[in-house]
């Protein structure tokens, strides 16, 4: 009986030509792992080509809500954002379909794991770090590091040559990846950043600014505990609410970034991701979190959250420190429950008003007007104080100079 290899599957060329060149080289029963993270028709026929193409089985497994629950959520909470503007879809997205690999890789007894992602890019990071973390004892393949294989002319090529004619063309395209959270595009004129995007050609969840509607649109969402659970009113799961908001952010433009990003294996690279209904729920969870967390919290929890999206955007979310920070994230998440309001205009989010029960501001504090709990005159002493070793050191510099 011949050993077995799950092929981290999804149903395009460069995934599909992995399957005849692993019976040709290892011998392998090739049973296919197609993980569905959102990713919508693209897994239409998928069980067909497989087969055709020489698989012994395919599983197609929907993660969806294990993947909003349980990676997706931890990082809104945390405030994770790679590099300033990176709303890490595709990083999230990793460690789930490594883990379920695994699970697979249980179920069937194999021997290898098996990924298509290439020598130059993050994701064969990820895959193996998730794989290593899980199943040290299993084998990992990664082709595009082996292979003499160097273009998609080749790839069918190959394919022909093993007695397996597919409708996949030599055309060039963005190359994309797609979830549930977002879609990125690399790629044609992408490659080289001195071009602005095409973005009629480029955008698939919704529009540029310049063709959203003339109209704006107001949106209220309620968080319990910093997990999003309800939309306009309306208590949904999480999974809802951002189904939902990417087609109302989609339409009105909102969560487009150019971004020239530095990967893991040390080159830069550009990219332009779609995330509308991720931007404003992160947007709306920040704008919760001002209100609820005091002034210490808040400034090292933004510490936190850069180091979060480092972890994650590396691949390491199966290790002690990334549970570690979760756990600080959580605590501080224990209060954040409210309701946030924003206006959707042409690309841009802004605030329509925030409320909660356990906010700080106090407007008998901040008010201009004095209040009991505010006395004007213990600012003189707070900032003698507070400005004490300025002005020490000042009168040191003054006698120096004398």
């Amino acid at each position: 009986m011949k050993e077995k290899v799950i092929l981290a599957y999804s149903g395009g060329l460069d995934t599909t030509v992995i399957i005849p060149w692993l019976k040709e080289n290892y011998d392998y029963d090739v049973v296919c792992v197609c993980i569905d993270v959102g990713q919508g028709n693209e897994l239409d026929g998928l069980e067909e080509r497989a087969k055709a193409s020489g698989a012994v089985k395919l599983y197609i497994e929907d993660v969806v809500e294990e993947f909003v629950d349980d990676f997706v959520i931890p990082c809104v909470k945390a405030g994770a954002v790679y590099e300033n503007k990176y709303l890490l879809g595709t990083s999230m997205a990793r460690p789930v379909i490594a883990k379920r690999l695994v699970e697979i890789a249980r179920i069937e007894n194999a021997t290898a794991i098996c990924h298509g992602a290439t020598g130059k890019g993050n994701d064969q990071v990820r895959f193996e770090l998730g794989i290593k973390a899980l199943a040290p004892d299993l084998k990992i393949i990664a082709p595009w590091r082996i292979w003499d294989i160097s273009s998609r002319e080749e790839e069918i090529e190959y394919c022909k040559n093993h007695g397996i004619d597919l409708p996949f063309s030599a055309d060039n395209s963005y190359s994309r990846d797609r979830n549930l959270w977002h879609i990125s595009h690399e790629g044609l004129e992408l490659e080289d950043p001195a071009n602005a995007p095409d973005y009629d050609h480029l955008l698939v969840l919704g529009v540029s600014p310049e063709k959203a509607p003339d109209a704006g649109e107001t949106v209220s969402i309620s968080f319990v505990k910093g997990i999003p659970a309800a939309l306009n009113g309306k208590a949904l799961k999480a999974s809802e609410i951002i189904e939902a908001l990417n087609e109302i952010g989609g339409k009105h433009g909102i969560g487009i970034v150019d971004i020239v990003e530095n990967r893991v294996v040390g080159m830069k690279s550009r990219g332009v991701y779609e995330t509308p209904g991720g931007t404003i729920l992160m947007e709306a969870h920040t704008a919760l979190e001002e209100l609820i967390l005091d002034r210490d919290t808040l400034a090292y929890k933004k510490g936190i959250g850069d180091k979060y999206a480092d972890v994650v955007y590396e691949g390491k979310w199966f290790t002690p420190l990334r549970e570690a920070l979760q756990a600080f994230i959580d605590s501080t998440q224990e209060y954040v429950t409210g309701e946030v309001k924003l206006k959707l205009y042409k690309g841009n989010i802004i605030k329509q008003g925030t409320t909660s029960e356990y906010s700080l501001y106090n407007e008998s504090i901040a008010s201009f007007t004095t209040g009991e709990l505010y006395n004007h005159k213990d600012a003189e002493g707070f900032i003698n104080l507070f400005g004490l070793s300025l002005k020490v050191r000042a009168m040191k510099q003054q006698t120096i100079k004398e």
